[in-house]
């Protein structure tokens, strides 16, 4: 499957928006550090519920807290996101995903600071499945209660191995990498919206037609699927109605991966810079690493680089090998 494939089920001017929008270094980088600062800002907050986060708010780039490490330490999110690109950087295979992220579990690649101080139930079962010999697509859980944020936190890179495949195929190798932990068909669509969201954006449209683009475009492909009704209706708050609309009180925060999905469209469509996007999240409370790094991919890509504070950028840990990690990346996908 090639990288510059044109399109089949788009039109022209779809197409010509994509081309328009490959200045891929400086994309992925975007990206990239969209989803550490996010994280980082997240980490030393995480698990403290929103009513104790309003009484101090999170303004800027702070360390210890939950967890007492530096500032600028990013968490599993960021780790498994850098896991998922590097393997991008050579032929899209899902075994190397899967053998990066045993690397992280256990020899701690791509950790922030040379420890695995972060990690999900339902990751550290799948990944103990992928050391045991499991194929990837078959090691995420496929149960109902194995739908925390999990497969949608490190997620983002996938797009630019997207951008020019047909929607059946976005879906398709979606649910492969959603199901190296997380299989079941609830986490599957929240990870195909939210790169499907990303790909607008990349093609430079604006947020709030992407969100009526896609209650249209998710709808039809899910429903060409004869996916379940039921799960389809669990996202209905996104398909059927103007989340952007809803107070915060309606915008929940948990592990749970609806919730986190929401609450980063909510935050991207209720601000209109990266700074406000990612620390509207952050302050929602509980799940606030995970929901700082979802939020921050898109608002990474909708604002650029040059608009996450360069203060931030640089207190990240391994700052210099996540650029280098987008440099290769991009030379990839432009060779």
């Amino acid at each position: 499957m090639g990288w510059l494939y044109l399109l089949r089920d788009e039109n022209m001017e779809d197409q010509q928006e994509l081309n328009q929008g490959k200045d891929y270094s400086y994309k992925i980088k975007s990206v990239l550090f969209g989803v550490a600062v996010g994280d980082a800002l997240g980490v030393p907050v995480e698990f403290i519920n929103r009513q104790t986060i309003r009484k101090n708010p999170v303004t800027d780039m702070i360390g210890y807290g939950s967890y007492n490490l530096p500032p600028g330490t990013f968490s599993d999110d960021s780790s498994l996101t850098f896991c998922l690109a590097e393997a991008m950087t050579k032929d899209f295979d899902l075994n190397s995903i899967g053998q990066n992220f045993i690397k992280w579990r256990f020899n701690n690649f791509w950790t922030p600071r040379g420890n695995v101080f972060d990690i999900g139930i339902a990751t550290s079962e799948a990944i103990d499945r992928l050391a045991k010999g499991e194929r990837p697509d078959l090691a995420g859980g496929f149960d109902v209660s194995s739908n925390g944020n999990g497969s949608l936190m490190r997620i983002a890179p996938l797009l630019f191995y997207l951008l020019d495949n047909p929607i059946n195929e976005r879906y398709e190798i979606t649910k492969q990498v959603s199901s190296i932990t997380h299989g079941h068909i609830r986490s599957v669509i929240a990870c195909f919206y939210y790169l499907e969201f990303a790909r607008q954006l990349f093609a430079q449209k604006d947020k709030f037609e992407i969100y009526k683009n896609l209650q249209t475009e998710i709808t039809s492909h899910l429903t060409s699927l004869s996916i379940n009704l039921t799960e389809v209706a669990l996202f209905d708050r996104l398909l059927k109605q103007n989340i952007h609309e809803l107070t915060v009180e309606n915008i929940f925060s948990s592990g749970y991966v609806v919730h986190t999905l929401e609450a980063s469209i909510w935050c991207l469509l209720t601000t209109d810079n990266y700074k406000d996007a990612v620390l509207k999240a952050v302050n929602l409370g509980e799940d606030t690493d995970t929901t700082g790094a979802v939020t921050g991919g898109l608002a990474g890509l909708l604002y650029g680089l040059n608009n996450i504070p360069t203060k931030w950028i640089k207190q990240i840990a391994k700052h210099d090998d996540i650029e280098e990690l987008a440099e290769r990346l991009a030379e990839k996908l432009g060779s």
